[in-house]
């Protein structure tokens, strides 16, 4: 098993890497690395969401220099890959003195141009917004020795190849070049070909995997109230021993820490544990000290406790071979299991490609509402005061109390009173902040969406329907009236499942354009 410490980086990058949260290299990054560190050109065939960034980010801000120059330019097909690009690289080189510019059009091109004249090590860009930087001549690459084609197919998709050219004459002869891309159509093969010196190829197949025999359930959730449906889940749930799974260790700490704060008996388990409190940790989840083990992937390799009743992906995997490896952690020998899973819209893509992989169905579930998890714990509470009462433990010390209250109370009235203060807090009550999209003239039960993509993009009702179905994880008799017209398009869906369309397409790509999503306005008004 590879770690982060096998690679030459320097100890201010291994730091970088430690602080945020990660434990090993995913399978891209175990293989990219060093060949990029060699400095040799390369072709990455690997999806999004497996750690790509960091696999050319550590390599490139490791060989940065302090020369007050442009070194490395990334190009990305779209302005929001290019800040996330860039976020990532700025925390890889939270310890070096390493600058780096996103540049893409929507911003203020004087803002840029003051920035590249202080002084930039790296520039993450779009292709037509640095095309416009080097003819306006505030931006010169002749310095750069390492160029990056992020999402290469997308880019070429967008129309984009004619300006990856022009740049890529722009760059030093002499430079390392680094392609990215999900697929290999032959207009990539053949930049690759043209620009490229025997660049050695990293593929990052899907291994077939199949995954237990356990019940897979999934919880469509939103990430400002992750937390909350959390414990929604856990208050249904008849939990024996859990394991939470979070994907970095600060994720551990900041989950444990909350789980503790509402009550619930947690303890985090990860890389940055020495070997005693490993040992503590999992001694106490053996006896059930603990009820709920929240872990990183690492560190969850090797348990083997027998009774585990669920596994909760709190963090959905990054691949389908994490996703089999966590939900093994249940259902074993020969007992019931159930794995749950929470997602957010921008990961039902991935959900989809978890389940095609691991050729399983995850069952869709809703997570459950206040006055349900209530239901569900009153009975466990009747169950716990039957046991109580008719076990027997020395209820002494409470009887003189319960006296001296029925000379001025009725019993029911104790009881109740008695029954509100021991489990009034066990219960997380917290309602979600819900959507209210107002009045958008749809039709009753519905909520009408206006997007900004109509026939000029190709878009069909019927391949919309099914697009938006699968992206959501929602049925297609949810989705209504759909109205193309040349350059925009009305969307009807569910009042159920319309917050989830719209975070969902938010964050989307229909047919290779960015969409812009909004509640239409009431038709009343529109016709005014």
């Amino acid at each position: 098993m590879a770690h982060f410490s096998d690679f030459a980086l320097h100890k201010t990058i291994q730091q970088a890497i430690h602080d945020m949260g990660f434990e090993e290299p995913s399978p891209i990054q175990e293989q990219c690395i060093p060949k990029i560190l060699e400095g040799g050109d390369l072709i990455g065939q690997a999806q999004t969401g497996t750690g790509k960034t960091a696999a050319f980010g550590l390599p490139l801000i490791e060989k940065m220099t302090n020369r007050n120059v442009v070194q490395a330019i990334v190009l990305t097909p779209t302005r929001e890959l290019a800040i996330q690009v860039s976020g990532e690289l700025r925390k890889i080189a939270k310890y070096k003195r390493v600058h780096t510019l996103p540049i893409y059009g929507g911003q203020s091109i004087g803002h840029q141009i003051r920035a590249l004249k202080q002084g930039v090590h790296v520039v993450i860009g779009t292709p037509g917004r640095v095309l416009d930087h080097l003819r306006r001549k505030t931006l010169k690459l002749d310095q750069v020795n390492m160029l990056v084609l992020d999402e290469a197919d997308e880019m070429l998709d967008m129309g984009f190849q004619e300006d990856i050219e022009s740049i890529i004459k722009e760059t030093a002869a002499e430079r390392q070049t680094l392609l990215f891309s999900a697929t290999m159509p032959q207009e990539i093969l053949r930049l690759s070909r043209k620009y490229m010196s025997n660049p050695e190829t990293v593929t990052i197949t899907r291994k077939e995997v199949t995954a237990p025999n356990i019940e897979q359930v999934y919880y469509k959730v939103f990430e400002r109230s992750k937390l909350e449906s959390l414990c929604r889940i856990l208050d249904s749930e008849e939990i024996g021993l859990g394991i939470v799974f979070c994907r970095t260790k600060r994720g551990v700490d900041e989950l444990t820490e909350a789980l503790q704060e509402r009550g619930y008996m947690a303890s985090g388990l990860h890389g940055d544990l020495s070997q005693a409190q490993r040992d503590k940790v999992m001694q106490s989840f053996r006896d059930s000290t603990i009820e709920l083990l929240i872990a990183t992937d690492v560190a969850a390799r090797g348990i083997d406790v027998g009774n585990v009743s669920h596994v909760v992906n709190y963090d959905i995997p990054q691949d389908p071979e994490s996703y089999v490896h966590r939900i093994g952690r249940t259902g074993r020998a020969g007992r019931h299991g159930i794995a749950m899973t929470l997602v957010t819209p921008r990961e039902m893509k991935q959900l989809r490609t978890i389940e095609k992989v691991s050729k399983t169905t995850l069952q869709s579930r809703t997570v459950p509402s206040f006055e349900e998890v209530m239901e569900r714990q009153q009975s466990i509470w009747k169950e716990q005061l039957i046991a109580l009462m008719e076990g027997e433990a020395d209820v002494t010390p409470y009887a003189d109390v319960i006296k001296q209250l029925q000379a001025e109370y009725p019993a029911e009235k104790i009881a109740v009173a008695a029954l509100s203060l021991a489990f009034s807090s066990s219960v997380s009550s917290a309602e979600e902040e819900a959507y209210d999209f107002g009045d958008t003239g749809a039709s009753k039960g519905m909520v009408r969406f206006f997007l900004n993509l109509g026939r000029t993009a190709d878009i069909q009702p019927g391949e919309l329907n099914k697009e938006i179905a699968e992206l959501v994880g929602a049925s297609t008799k949810a989705i209504g009236r759909i109205d193309v017209f040349e350059n925009f398009t009305f969307l009807e869906v569910s009042q159920e499942i319309a917050p989830f369309v719209y975070e969902a397409l938010r964050h989307s790509r229909l047919r290779g354009k960015r969409v812009n999503i909004e509640p239409a306005k009431p038709r009343t008004k529109r016709n005014k």
